[in-house]
């Protein structure tokens, strides 16, 4: 029996897209497709698949208005922040604009005798197994680069942002036939792909449970992965840091998005001579949101994705008050929360690391914020955590920073801001945020893998 993939609007509950997922045979049969349109993608120059992934680019950018509408319908961001494709621009220009050189053979010796070097071959055909939340930069983050390098992609997208995958075939019909793919696949059909080595790579960012899934899926295949998982991300604002920049880079690294980003701030650690400026200014700062339908103008806080996710944090709230936490936000100020995906933000005091909203991924406008000492006691903290994709720091001491940084666990230290991807670094993360690397050059080492030359040229 075929099974149905549906997208539920938080806005309303409205069914806003319902596909069927991909047969067996089908999905197969796609992948063969791809297959056989990578070899002949992978023979044009350089320079010619650069050009034509640069056409899709700007075809997408042409449909950004109805992206911003369909990401509210979808997954409930704001139409006052037009959607992600600044973003999205900035980390492909980046990749397209460094890829001559980090795709450029490394030559070892060339001479008379021998030509010995190092290739970086495509993988071959690339998996992306994109999320919801930011459903367009997450996904162009691994498409463009492996397209660039040669690779053919198929492209599975969250069940909540159906529309976008099927937005981003549309942008990149202009490749040549199967060269890129928009496939509607169930969890056991995408495991079943993988466990049959129907890839080369395959990239997934999403919940911890998805990523184990992935691997077990690939395990026994030697299929490479890239794997960006949950997050806890920290702050920790020092005794000599801009308090009025710390509080408002850091409320809106919590809030934005109704707190549903990979990088966003969901506990925050505070000298405890600012502690009590911090946490009034904060307070201050969250009040000024407005709850809403995200099709309003005027809303600066849509509903979260689904009423089960707004549940997750809803129950991570109720436990911490019921262990001490005190809430600083009156739900009363925030009448459209609904109990279900509309949801009033929160900020918690009296809050330490024995509650699940200071040590579990939360991923919705809940942060919880204590004072520390010292900076010992902050890295305790911090490093106090399953997961390790970001950390923020906030000093006027840059050493101090990068010293404490280098002790940290986490993927990326920020200094003085935070939410933030820089295409020229690697973007990574430890313990159970996952393994591998996008931007930069080293996200062209994931999607490519080293083939290696040693010719002794014979003369006669």
């Amino acid at each position: 029996m075929t099974n149905t993939i549906k997208c539920i609007s938080p806005v309303d509950g409205s069914i806003v897209a319902e596909r069927s997922a991909l047969s067996h045979a089908d999905a197969d049969a796609a992948v063969a497709r791809a297959k056989t349109a990578q070899a002949a993608w992978a023979e044009l120059p350089l320079a010619e698949r650069m050009a034509m992934v640069r056409q899709s680019l700007t075809a997408l950018n042409a449909m950004s208005d109805r992206a911003v509408q369909e990401l509210a319908w979808q997954m409930g961001r704001p139409v006052r922040y037009g959607g992600e494709f600044g973003g999205m621009n900035e980390r492909s220009e980046y990749m397209l604009g460094i890829a001559k050189d980090a795709l450029a053979p490394e030559i070892v010796e060339d001479n008379a005798q021998f030509d010995r070097r190092i290739e970086r071959a495509p993988q071959g055909v690339v998996f992306v197994i994109a999320p919801w939340n930011y459903p367009y930069m997450t996904a162009m983050n691994t498409i463009v680069p492996a397209l660039v390098a040669g690779n053919a992609v198929m492209l599975k997208h969250a069940s909540q942002t159906l529309l976008v995958g099927e937005m981003l075939a549309e942008a990149f019909a202009n490749l040549p036939k199967d060269v890129f793919q928009n496939v509607v696949l169930d969890h056991a059909g995408t495991e079943r792909l993988i466990a049959a080595r129907s890839f080369g790579f395959v990239n997934f960012t999403g919940s911890v449970g998805g990523g184990r899934a992935i691997e077990k899926a690939a395990a026994g295949t030697f299929t490479a992965t890239g794997l960006e998982l949950g997050g806890k991300d920290p702050a920790y604002v020092m005794a000599d840091a801009d308090m009025d920049w710390a509080v408002d880079t850091l409320m809106d690294g919590a809030m934005f998005n109704a707190g549903q980003c990979c990088c966003g701030i969901e506990r925050i650690y505070v000298h405890e001579s600012l502690y009590d400026t911090f946490v009034e200014k904060a307070v201050t700062w969250v009040n000024t949101l407005k709850l809403g339908n995200p099709t309003d103008p005027e809303t600066t806080l849509g509903p979260m994705a689904h009423p089960r996710f707004a549940k997750v944090v809803r129950d991570q709230i109720a436990a911490a008050i019921a262990s001490g936490a005190k809430p600083l936000i009156d739900p009363a100020h925030f009448p459209a929360d609904d109990g279900g995906a509309y949801l009033a933000p929160q900020v918690l005091v009296n809050v330490d690391h024995t509650m699940a909203v200071m040590r579990e991924e939360s991923f919705g406008p809940v942060v919880g914020i204590m004072p520390v000492k010292d900076d010992e006691e902050a890295l305790a903290l911090m490093n106090d955590c399953a997961y390790g994709l970001t950390a923020s720091l906030w000093t006027a001491d840059p050493e101090r920073a990068l010293a404490l940084g280098r002790r940290i666990e986490t993927g990326t230290v920020f200094l003085n801001r935070a939410d933030y991807i820089d295409p020229a670094v690697c973007w990574t993360g430890c313990k159970d945020t996952g393994r591998g690397g996008a931007m930069s050059a080293i996200g062209y080492a994931s999607v490519t893998r080293p083939r290696s030359y040693h010719m002794r040229k014979v003369k006669s």
